[in-house]
């Protein structure tokens, strides 16, 4: 991942001048770990439409030390350990997927990496609504009670012209407090003609998809864990 992170480069777009917004707090300022036992590994399915190219992965967290409490976390995919950027307290899977969106964006467009952190951080920044989601309809138990955040950073974008496929581009984080490390969805999709959201242009979404107990060692076998249950 490129040294420039969107965790330690760009700093929540409210602060200091004011209060952090609920979006920004909820994503990036909660403990999201918090709870979570030493050697588990989070799972979370990829699935890239492309373009640039079509992929479907699992990225892995594993919570080192219990609770994240020395925020030690590792992440890996299908390319191996993945570098990224520390200094916040949220599940740091958030981090590579807006890490990678981001440097896809600007070699897509020649655009620049801190234009689009801050497209990102600033419409998180403008208060956007926080909706109550049903765990049913995310194929979760019943009672478990999701928080879905929706943007589109580029819409009314004084660049538009020079990003007119990333206009109406938009972002959704699901969050939940009973799933492991907090983190059920986060998706983007740029729409089709017309702004059809049916038929996107491109569409990646890493979702939860399990946890894996008392791992041996860090990046070690799995034991006898079974995986569990969404």
């Amino acid at each position: 991942m490129p040294p420039a992170s969107f965790a330690t480069d760009t700093p929540p777009a409210s602060a200091p001048a004011t209060e952090i917004a609920p979006a920004e707090r909820l994503l990036f300022m909660e403990p999201h770990l918090d709870g979570v036992d030493q050697q588990t590994e989070l799972d979370y399915a990829v699935d890239f439409s492309g373009p640039p190219a079509k992929v479907k992965d699992t990225v892995r967290v594993l919570v080192v030390s219990k609770g994240n409490t020395k925020n030690d976390a590792r992440v890996s995919d299908r390319t191996g350990n993945v570098d990224v950027p520390g200094g916040l307290p949220c599940n740091p899977v958030i981090i590579y997927f807006l890490e990678h969106d981001i440097t896809e964006m600007q070699e897509l467009t020649g655009g620049q990496r801190r234009y689009f952190q801050q497209r990102v951080r600033l419409a998180l920044a403008a208060n956007p609504a926080i909706t109550p989601v049903s765990g049913e309809a995310l194929g979760l138990a019943r009672n478990v009670k999701a928080k879905q955040i929706v943007i589109q950073p580029f819409l009314n974008d004084p660049n538009a012209e020079r990003l007119q496929q990333y206009t109406n581009k938009r972002y959704t984080f699901v969050v939940a407090d009973d799933v492991p490390g907090h983190v059920v969805l986060i998706r983007t999709e740029v729409p089709g003609a017309g702004n059809d959201f049916a038929h996107p242009l491109q569409k990646e979404t890493v979702a939860y998809s399990g946890a894996l107990k008392n791992m041996a060692t860090p990046g070690g076998k799995v034991g006898n864990a079974p995986r569990a249950s969404r």
